[in-house]
């Protein structure tokens, strides 16, 4: 007899069928015993009765998280038993075959809340069982709805999604690189990718001129609720365009996408409103304000767009002679354009705290969940970039040489975005925080207790490597 998916078996009263998954509970009434039974698609409720005593006691010896294959008629409820919470709740299985697939031991924590009561630490160390919990398991699956939902669009408007490498270069884009040492060259390393900033970027030199991907992406920092050191994100490009259409094309795509899989979800206002970097911080004080009417509202989804921002500003560094030295960095990444009457000022590396960027952040209910930018596609200005951020001709060259040659070679005017896929699917779903929309997260400071990692390495693999742990 082939297995039935619990969530079919409504459709089929009267007939007999396998089911197969864990005992969600057990519920000793005298001569009956009933079991939640739970699979991947719901729960169906299965009942021992009388009739056959060495299957009601074998019955009776199940415990819960235990994975059993079960064998009956499904029939109608009672009247008074209907549960109406539950798809199955009309129907239930009467068991005439039971067969113990795996015994489980008792769980560390119960499986039946939403989690929020048990620690961190706990629910990391046996994430495997945290994600029975029906909470998670809807936030996995709106995560995948969501996924799906992108690509499809996308597709229909002609991107190409293209793989990127995940050993890389380590170049500074603004955060810490996780290195991977090169087993082949000693002393040399790749690097994990901050995102595929670059590579997007030669995509569109290539001609491929609509690119996206949804991305990996690895940094070193800090964690955060809105943060894990590694993530993911929507990646695009787009060739022959200007910020109006990046913008355009986006704010369309999240339309689409909270009407298709978050449909009770209310956006405030459309087309979303726009705030230049100065207006936000002099109006709320941030570059990610939360515009929403009634915060308290779960449903309302505030999105604005944020433009107009600094392209560097002042930071503090530490000189050769350990005096203090003000140099300038990028405030987003420094592969954006200026705005294009500012280009003579990044050019002549004059009011260099004055040229604003092409740059474009995308900010749902205070949360930054986009940002990107129209690009430098000619060599000369991105080298000026560098040159303002004090890079030597040396350290230009080591760390972009291959994008100013690249460049050079008829690159077309380019822009796109990347969003966090994951602080949007928490806003979504109203979680708040990011793990809960992950399969297997990481801790607050950024360990993986399931599988003990970051671990050690064996003295053997060290020295094939050739490396030396000093502590």
């Amino acid at each position: 007899m082939e297995r039935i998916l619990i969530a079919k078996t409504p459709e089929l009263a009267g007939e007999k069928v396998k089911v197969c998954g864990w005992v969600w509970n057990r519920r000793d009434h005298g001569k009956l015993i009933f079991i939640d039974l739970r699979d991947a698609s719901g729960v169906l409720q299965c009942v021992f009765t009388p009739d056959n005593a060495e299957l009601r006691k074998l019955g009776d010896s199940l415990r819960p998280s235990w994975v059993v294959e079960i064998a009956g008629q499904i029939v109608e409820r009672p009247k008074g038993m209907v549960n109406p919470e539950i798809p199955t709740g009309e129907i239930e299985l009467k068991v005439s075959e039971l067969k113990i697939l795996n015994e489980s031991q008792t769980p560390p924590f119960a499986l039946d809340t939403d989690g929020m009561e048990i620690g961190e630490e706990l629910r990391m160390k046996y994430r495997y069982l945290d994600l029975r919990r029906d909470r998670l398991k809807k936030n996995i699956r709106i995560r995948h709805q969501i996924i799906q939902f992108i690509r499809n669009w996308l597709a229909d408007k002609d991107f190409t999604e293209i793989e990127t490498p995940i050993l890389t270069k380590s170049t500074p884009e603004g955060a810490r690189d996780y290195v991977v040492p090169a087993r082949r060259e000693r002393g040399k390393f790749y690097a994990l990718p901050q995102s595929p900033q670059q590579y997007k970027q030669l995509l569109m030199v290539a001609g491929f001129e609509r690119y996206f991907q949804i991305a990996r992406c690895f940094r070193d920092e800090d964690t955060r609720g809105d943060r894990q050191p590694e993530f993911t994100q929507l990646d695009l490009e787009m060739s022959f365009v200007d910020r109006e259409d990046v913008m355009e094309l986006n704010e369309k795509l999240l339309i689409d996408l909270v009407k298709k899989t978050a449909p009770r979800k209310k956006i405030q206002e459309t087309p979303f409103p726009r705030l230049t970097y100065r207006e936000a911080m002099d109006k709320y004080g941030t570059d990610r304000p939360d515009l929403r009417k009634d915060k308290n509202d779960p449903d309302l989804l505030a999105f604005c767009w944020i433009i107009d921002f600094p392209f560097f500003e002042k930071t503090k560094g530490i000189s050769s002679s350990d005096s203090e030295s003000s140099t300038w960095t990028f405030t987003h990444n420094p592969f954006s354009r200026p705005r294009d009457e500012h280009m003579d000022w990044l050019m002549n590396k004059e009011k260099i705290g004055e040229i604003l960027t092409t740059q474009y952040d995308a900010v749902l209910n205070g949360f930054e969940i986009g940002g990107g930018s129209i690009r430098n596609h000619q060599p000369e200005p991105l080298k000026k970039v560098f040159e303002i951020m004090g890079f030597t001709e040396d350290r230009i060259v080591n760390n972009f040489g291959h994008m100013l040659t690249a460049l050079s070679y008829g690159a077309p005017p380019h822009g796109g975005i990347a969003w966090g896929l994951d602080r949007l699917v928490a806003v979504l779903t109203g979680e708040p925080n990011i793990r809960e929309v992950f399969s297997f997260p990481k801790t607050g400071d950024g360990h993986d207790l399931m599988m003990d990692a970051p671990s050690e390495i064996g003295q053997e693999q060290l020295k094939e490597l050739g490396l030396e742990i000093k502590k």
